[in-house]
């Protein structure tokens, strides 16, 4: 099987994973394990660079108002995102983050037909009406939006139609983005340390290990994501994708008991019909002979 398959799967397979990783830090407020996230991670990111030699390059690349200005926005987009999402996996929400990211491919398609002039063949529209439909079924179900879902999803959105058009790469544009928090991250962990409200050092050994740990499970999915990017089909990375929130979704109802009702079924089972149709339509439409 080609590497970059396996580099796919692996990356894809540990963003599916992430939720165990931070129920084990349950007992950690999520701001302070977005703060730890955002600083482990710089550190190694640019460690990365600097064994790499790559320090200098990053930097003349990175340090232009226009480059900062770009990034700093999808570095709150960033955070806000990891914040919701590991705020809702402590919570007791999985299953609703996995929604989210069932979402977001067809949203991202949404955003580039309303923001960046992208022409969408007819029957693309339908899995993206009849994945509105299913969230508006949940939301009758309930009585309230799948907040939780939406905003992951619309964060996650936003953010890659940023970086889409965003001047740096994966790892330059992730260094500076973790760079960009580093100050307010490092600033806040201290505060609640004065108030004696700090998480780190003082909760023991394993749960310093899991917060400085935090770094290398932002890191090393991106960097594997980054390597399989570059040498397998973008349509393969689309289908793969899916592994992560499938993998969320089990974790959720298989493994924490989260409530899986037939309401969220069926809710779910309209939004996963979309995601088919959708990929089929994509299929059949590569195929079909390019007229000249």
């Amino acid at each position: 099987m080609n590497k970059g398959i396996w580099y796919a799967v692996g990356a894809y397979t540990m963003w599916g994973l992430l939720p165990v990783y931070w129920k084990a830090l349950q007992a950690v407020p999520a701001v302070q394990l977005i703060g730890h996230r955002v600083i482990w991670s710089f550190v190694l990111l640019a460690l990365v660079l600097f064994v790499t030699r790559q320090w200098k390059a990053f930097r003349r690349a990175a340090l232009t108002r226009r480059v900062l200005l770009i990034h700093l926005a999808s570095a709150v987009l960033l955070a806000v995102n990891w914040l919701i999402y590991v705020w809702a996996v402590n919570a007791d929400f999985i299953v609703e983050t996995s929604l989210g990211y069932f979402i977001n491919p067809l949203l991202s398609v949404l955003m580039g037909v309303l923001f960046l002039r992208e022409r969408l063949r007819p029957w693309q529209w339908f899995p993206i009406g009849l994945a509105a439909a299913g969230v508006l079924y949940l939301t009758v179900a309930y009585g309230s939006l799948p907040w939780i879902a939406l905003s992951l999803a619309f964060t996650f959105g936003t953010y890659g139609l940023i970086k889409k058009t965003a001047p740096l790469g994966s790892l330059y544009g992730l260094t500076l983005e973790t760079g960009l928090l580093f100050v307010p991250a490092i600033g806040f962990l201290l505060y609640m340390d004065t108030l004696g409200q700090g998480a780190f050092l003082h909760s023991g050994s394993l749960p310093d290990l899991l917060m400085a740990g935090a770094g290398l499970v932002t890191t090393v999915p991106l960097l594997m994501f980054a390597s399989a990017a570059q040498s397998i089909p973008l349509s393969l990375v689309g289908v793969l994708q899916y592994i992560t929130p499938t993998l969320q979704f089990l974790a959720g109802v298989l493994v924490y008991g989260e409530p899986f009702d037939q309401a969220r079924l069926i809710g779910f089972s309209i939004v996963w019909l979309a995601l088919i149709i959708f990929w089929l339509e994509g299929r059949l439409a590569s195929r079909r002979p390019v007229l000249a």
